[in-house]
């Protein structure tokens, strides 16, 4: 099956500042040397940035580029979103149709609205998703801490059988495109 990887939201205005997702430095460093491996097998690449209309994460402000750290190159692919939905009035699913993409790898923030959101509209759409265990992060919130929120997605999209593709978790050193095998 062919793949893609989803680096979702790794944007510089949720790594920084009072609501810096949690480890998000750690979340990049983790990110890098994966994209490079699927890079390298000829996976394509796509960054998807949330975008307001104005204020924080308005198109073009320093918040809302891609993080400080996260290595990107002239061949990958940006899609730019307005809800949690990475698909919902974007180009995505066309974009990945359009390279015979069949599987997704995703990783990126906020785990419990984007990450999650994209995660099921994928599973809707028929793709079996790859969730990468430790690439994946959160601010957490008024209930749970980001580790929380992290594990707690962690079991709960794994367990997601209604749509007939499915998640399964695995460590970013385990993203090697040659060991990747449909998730359904």
């Amino acid at each position: 099956m062919k793949i893609a990887l989803l680096v979702i939201d790794m944007q510089q205005g949720l790594c920084e500042g009072e609501g810096r997702a949690y480890a998000s430095d750690a979340v990049i460093a983790r990110i890098n040397p994966m994209a490079n491996r699927l890079r390298e097998a000829g996976v394509p690449i796509v960054f998807i940035q949330h975008e307001s209309t104005a204020g924080y994460l308005e198109h073009g402000t320093r918040e809302w580029q891609l993080a400080d750290g996260l290595q990107v190159q002239p061949g990958d692919l940006r899609v730019r979103k307005k809800t949690p939905d990475a698909f919902l009035n974007t180009d995505l699913e066309a974009l990945l149709r359009s390279r015979g993409v069949e599987e997704l790898i995703v990783c990126g923030m906020h785990t419990e609205f984007c990450v999650d959101t994209t995660t099921r509209r994928a599973l809707a759409l028929g793709y079996p998703v790859t969730l990468v265990a430790d690439a994946h992060t959160s601010e957490g919130n008024a209930v749970l801490t980001a580790p929380q929120v992290i594990a707690h997605h962690n079991a709960t999209l794994t367990n997601i059988s209604s749509f007939g593709p499915r998640v399964r978790l695995v460590a970013s050193a385990d993203v090697v495109p040659d060991a990747l095998s449909p998730a359904t």
